[in-house]
């Protein structure tokens, strides 16, 4: 089977094994990415105020500040997990286009 697609893709016996493991790793890292973004986006706090709106309670300045940075460092870390997971992304893509 294997000497099947090597032929159909004209690739050696090293080529594709160097073509499997960069496929592979670059998957484990997606998935790494996508997971991290999945948490990072889950801890973020929710932009409307919901049943907090009812009750009113009134917050530090102390607390409001803290919660603003902690919340920007999860927003940053979406945005950056999600750029790495798209590049990741495209990259395989390209390189399976290449070798077909």
């Amino acid at each position: 089977m294997l000497s099947t697609l090597l032929a159909s893709s004209g690739l050696t016996g090293s080529q594709y094994t160097i073509y499997i493991t960069f496929t592979l790793l670059f998957i484990v890292l997606m998935f790494i990415a996508a997971l991290v973004a999945i948490i990072a986006v889950l801890f973020q706090k929710s932009n409307s105020d919901g049943i907090q709106g009812i009750t009113a309670t009134s917050e530090t300045f102390y607390g409001k500040n803290k919660g603003r940075s902690i919340e920007s460092k999860f927003k940053k870390w979406s945005w950056i997990t999600l750029g790495v997971l798209g590049v990741l992304s495209i990259v395989v893509y390209i390189v399976q286009i290449m070798l077909q």
